[in-house]
């Protein structure tokens, strides 16, 4: 009898071990960014991703999986591991725009901003309307430089800027710049932010990830 029920609890081991690692990382109209047991997919509804998981729903707010011919409403960035703690990282998934860039909703020193991200840029750049807009007296705190663009050398400012954040990843001091374009331009994500978290292109979805 010992024997037995020792077999029987073996047995309920193993099924829960083998139970998948789903997350959902990433969240648009009509898909999801799936990551099962380590493997990361982006997965549109009626496809069916990594381990056999089923995208039936997804919208901003969250996404039905059938696992198993279970079905189960899912949130971001949540570990339905069967106990196991959610990982410390934190990550953002983008979706290519229509134009094929990176747009994301971000804040700079806790006011809110849009940004185009721009690996090609060095530094995080504003326009002096944004500069105005965010409340960085850049004329004071900033070093006039000469930035070349597109149009030719155009004036800047190097600045410090507080906190740079998109999602839940937060880049404290990061090197900034405000370019003397008027009140047209975007506000660029570039490498002093970029180079201080894990990025990557995954099938038309840029994921951020940070490093801490």
């Amino acid at each position: 009898m010992k024997i037995l029920c020792f077999s029987v609890l073996l047995a309920f081991a193993s099924l829960a071990w083998a139970a998948p690692q789903i997350q959902v990382v990433g969240l648009f109209p009509g898909a999801a960014v799936l990551n099962v047991d380590g493997q990361r997919k982006l997965v549109k509804v009626g496809q069916t991703g990594p381990g056999g998981v089923q995208v039936v729903s997804a919208n901003a707010r969250g996404a039905v999986l059938r696992v198993d011919g279970v079905e189960r409403n899912y949130s971001l960035s949540r570990d339905y591991s069967q106990g196991m703690a959610a990982p410390q990282k934190r990550s953002l998934s983008i979706a290519k725009g229509e134009s094929g860039h990176y747009w994301v909703a971000g804040s700079v020193n806790g006011h809110p901003i849009q940004f185009l991200v721009d690996t090609g840029a060095t530094s995080v750049a504003l326009t002096g309307a944004q500069a105005d807009r965010l409340g960085i007296d850049y004329r004071a705190t900033g070093r006039e430089i000469r930035v070349s663009t597109a149009n030719g050398v155009a004036r800047g400012w190097r600045i410090n800027l507080d906190s740079v954040k998109v999602g839940t990843i937060e880049v404290r001091g990061v090197e900034g710049t405000v370019m003397d374009v008027g009140t047209g331009g975007e506000a660029l994500l570039g490498m002093s932010f970029l180079g201080r978290v894990g990025w990557k292109v995954d099938q038309d979805v840029l994921v951020l990830e940070s490093k801490h």
